[in-house]
Protein backbone atom coordinates (compact mmCIF):
# COMPACT_ATOMS: atom_id res chain seq x y z
CA UNK A 1 0.00 0.00 0.00
CA UNK A 2 1.08 3.33 -0.45
CA UNK A 3 2.57 4.98 2.22
CA UNK A 4 0.37 8.56 1.39
CA UNK A 5 -3.23 6.60 1.72
CA UNK A 6 -1.76 5.28 5.61
CA UNK A 7 -1.29 8.99 6.01
CA UNK A 8 -4.99 9.73 4.26
CA UNK A 9 -6.12 7.50 6.87
CA UNK A 10 -4.30 7.93 9.95
CA UNK A 11 -5.72 12.09 9.30
CA UNK A 12 -9.16 10.51 9.29
CA UNK A 13 -8.94 8.33 12.28
CA UNK A 14 -7.22 11.69 14.36
CA UNK A 15 -10.60 13.77 12.69
CA UNK A 16 -13.18 10.83 14.02
CA UNK A 17 -11.31 10.82 17.26
CA UNK A 18 -11.11 14.88 17.69
CA UNK A 19 -15.04 14.59 16.66
CA UNK A 20 -15.96 11.83 19.13
CA UNK A 21 -14.08 13.36 21.60
CA UNK A 22 -16.55 16.38 21.20
CA UNK A 23 -19.34 14.69 21.08
CA UNK A 24 -19.03 12.86 24.51
CA UNK A 25 -17.84 16.06 26.03
CA UNK A 26 -21.03 17.84 24.21
CA UNK A 27 -23.25 15.27 25.91
CA UNK A 28 -21.62 15.37 29.48
CA UNK A 29 -22.70 19.19 29.07
CA UNK A 30 -26.42 18.78 27.64
CA UNK A 31 -26.93 15.76 30.38
CA UNK A 32 -26.15 18.42 33.22
CA UNK A 33 -28.45 21.13 31.91
CA UNK A 34 -31.01 18.06 31.23
CA UNK A 35 -30.56 17.78 34.72
CA UNK A 36 -30.79 21.35 36.05
CA UNK A 37 -33.74 21.67 33.94
CA UNK A 38 -35.65 18.81 35.56
CA UNK A 39 -34.60 20.39 39.11
CA UNK A 40 -36.07 23.51 37.92
CA UNK A 41 -39.31 21.73 36.93
CA UNK A 42 -39.51 20.19 40.11
CA UNK A 43 -39.50 23.23 42.33
CA UNK A 44 -42.09 24.90 39.54
CA UNK A 45 -44.58 22.34 40.20
CA UNK A 46 -44.14 22.17 43.93
CA UNK A 47 -44.58 26.05 43.56
CA UNK A 48 -48.09 25.65 41.77
CA UNK A 49 -49.57 23.09 43.53
CA UNK A 50 -48.42 25.22 46.68
CA UNK A 51 -50.43 27.90 44.98
CA UNK A 52 -53.14 25.53 44.00
CA UNK A 53 -53.75 24.66 47.49
CA UNK A 54 -54.12 27.98 48.46
CA UNK A 55 -57.01 28.86 45.65
CA UNK A 56 -58.72 25.62 47.05
CA UNK A 57 -59.04 27.20 50.49
CA UNK A 58 -60.28 30.32 49.18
Amino acid sequence: MDAGLFGVLEKKVESLLDAYAALKQENARLGEENRQLLEERTGFKARIDAILKKLEGI
